[in-house]
């Protein structure tokens, strides 16, 4: 049977090449078949793995990559969080369709995915591949699906690829970001919504790229999708421009480099001049009304900004990024205070929190604020087997099992000496495996599969859960002596629903995910009463979905895509919307009980028996 469906491949591979008539077959992709028959010689039937490069050699092609890597990883990240749920496998891969950064989903997926060497320096070129999502939309430079049986290769039908090449700052191709999928049940309308998203997430890099890119100077993105975006100076000359605005204006680099006046491109206002970032009408060149832009001045200009009205003393420049995560919450105010005190102690963090409440960014930010901010290194226990997490976070030599590298793996745990390992969801790591760990803590040194001797590290741990780590271990679900290792300090994360400066997260992440929109006052209504079960996660989620479909740039109580919640939960929730808002409303009146109980319409009685009932801490 098998090769019966090899051979009806073949033979519609070979009609789309000579274009015969009725062989139902997209126009791209019988043209790629062509390209694949007739210029690369390749043969459809052909079986193998793919090309792989060791890991000296993807590393020796990602080290010029370094800053758009760093700009797509929370992106990738972000994505594969998204898509995590439907098994798809999420890559960015280089201009050569070599697969530079990974993340695959969990269980039976992942498994299919390395067994068929679908991951890091991996080639999917389609010069090798044939037609295949990653190698077709890098040689087409467009996003593309390439889906079951429209594979050049008929061993690669079981999958469906969803790409969109991605463009650097100059607009030059520069990789491409990879979603795959194994499942058979997913219809290619679901696929064709999944491209959509990663086509969208491609964009944010580009769009984040640029402005790191061209930080020092003015940057006026275009009316539209906002995917047009001009640098010029302070003397309105053109310094760069994205792929998306030389289209527009017919720009090469020889017009940039002469410096083109933007006069001859756009008309800003005189005013259009102050140091803040501020939401514009554009005109073309003629004079006439183009549409609403935005314009953003130097990174140097908005650190000339007045400082705001309520000023709060000013962190120590090492701690910022947790500073900015605890925001105004009592709670994780305490808890960054306490990190400050332990500062560069080699001390095992502990992070709790529910699903979403950001332990990963948490993670990342405590890293960022020791002196051992070189590698930092993640695993994620839950997203993998058993066998592979083993593999993953401790390595092997050459040769342990059936089916690993030819030049054996370091492992997570020596990737990650000198610096910091981040074990998310730690109460998910099986018991043996817990073991080892143990031992790696206790003695400073690692056993890589097959090896004959162990390797000297020196790690930071910080590990998360959204478990009770204690009860585990009284249950003995969980080793306790390991719990006790992993606890120097811990840390409680407070779910976004318990939050006392909840109107001010929303606020940022808006800001963050739709920053050309506003929200209206319904739909403030609808964000403060949801109780958010996916947290931060989901409020990223939801804002950018919003931002996406608001008319206007403003977001109304439609534009927001909540799940129905149960009596149950919102009962909760409605206690942690009143704290909110009396926390918000206590803050506003500097704590002065009788002038907030005014604004809030209740008695000074009732607001301080809701402040006692609701567990409120404040200065008054």
């Amino acid at each position: 049977m098998a090769n019966l469906s090899a051979s009806n491949h073949v033979a519609r591979v070979l009609s789309a090449a000579n274009q015969a008539a009725g062989v139902d077959t997209e126009t791209r992709i019988a043209a790629s078949w062509r390209r694949c028959l007739v210029n690369h010689n390749l043969d459809p039937a052909r079986r193998g793995p793919p090309q792989t490069l060791t890991e000296a050699e993807v590393r020796h092609i990602a080290e010029p990559m370094e800053d758009l890597i760093q700009v797509a990883i929370p992106e990738i990240e972000d994505l594969a969080r998204v898509l995590h749920d439907s098994g798809y496998c999420v890559n960015l891969a280089d201009p050569n369709a070599t697969m530079l950064v990974s993340r695959l989903p969990e269980g039976d997926y992942a498994r299919m995915f390395l067994e068929w060497k679908i991951y890091t320096g991996s080639n999917f070129a389609e010069t090798f591949e044939g037609t295949n999502g990653l190698g077709t939309a890098l040689a087409e430079q467009r996003p593309i699906l390439v889906h079951g049986d429209e594979h050049f290769r008929e061993q690669w039908h079981m999958f469906t690829c969803a790409v969109s090449p991605l463009f650097d700052h100059a607009g030059r191709l520069a990789g491409a970001v990879n979603i795959s999928s194994c499942r058979s049940d997913l219809g290619r309308s679901a696929h064709e919504l999944a491209l959509a998203v990663t086509t969208e997430a491609t964009r944010r890099i580009e769009q984040s790229f640029f402005r790191r890119r061209y930080r020092a100077s003015w940057i006026a993105t275009l009316p539209g999708d906002g995917h047009g975006m001009l640098a010029y100076d302070d003397d309105r000359r053109v310094v760069g421009a994205c792929r998306t605005a030389r289209g527009v204006f017919g720009l090469t680099d020889a017009m940039i480099d002469d410096g083109i006046d933007l006069s001859h491109l756009i008309q800003l206002d005189d005013r259009a001049t102050r140091a803040a970032d501020e939401s514009v009408t554009l005109r073309r060149a003629d004079g006439t009304p183009w549409g609403r832009g935005h314009l953003a001045p130097p990174a140097r200009a908005r650190s000339l900004r007045p400082p705001p009205t309520q000023p709060r003393e000013k962190p120590a420049g090492q701690f910022s990024g947790l500073h900015k995560l605890a925001g105004r919450d009592p709670v994780l105010i305490r808890g960054v205070k306490r990190l400050m005190t332990v500062g560069n102690l080699d001390l095992p963090i502990l992070l709790r929190g529910e699903t979403g409440a950001g332990k990963d960014v948490f993670a990342r930010a405590i890293h960022a604020a020791s002196s051992r901010a070189r590698n930092y290194v993640a695993l994620n226990c839950a997203a993998m087997p058993e066998s592979l997490i083993d593999a993953e976070l401790f390595g092997y030599e050459a040769g342990a099992f059936t089916g690993a590298r030819r030049e054996g793996s370091k492992g997570l745990i020596v990737q990650a000496s000198g610096g910091t390992l981040f074990l998310d969801e730690i109460g998910d790591m099986p018991l043996s495996l817990q073991t080892r760990l143990l031992r790696v803590l206790e003695n400073r040194e690692v056993w890589p599969l097959g090896a004959l001797k162990p390797v000297a590290v020196d790690i930071r741990l910080i590990s998360a859960t959204h478990r009770d780590l204690a009860l585990m271990a009284e249950d003995g679900s969980f080793r306790s002596d390991l719990y006790y290792r992993l606890r120097g300090m811990e840390v409680r994360l407070p779910a976004l629903r318990e939050r006392a400066d909840r109107r001010d997260v929303i606020a940022q992440i808006a800001d963050e995910e739709a920053p050309h929109c506003r929200i209206a006052p319904d739909a403030w209504v609808q964000l403060m009463a949801y109780p958010f079960p996916g947290n931060m996660r989901q409020l990223r989620h939801v804002l950018r979905l919003a931002g996406a479909t608001a008319e206007g740039g403003v977001i109304t109580e439609a534009d927001l895509d909540l799940p129905p919640f149960s009596a149950r939960s919102a009962e909760a929730d409605h206690a942690g919307s009143e704290r909110a808002v009396i926390v918000e409303a206590l803050r506003t009146s500097g704590g002065r009980v009788t002038e907030a109980a005014k604004a809030l319409g209740l008695s000074r009685a009732t607001l301080y028996r809701k402040i006692k009932a609701l567990k409120i801490a404040f200065d008054g």
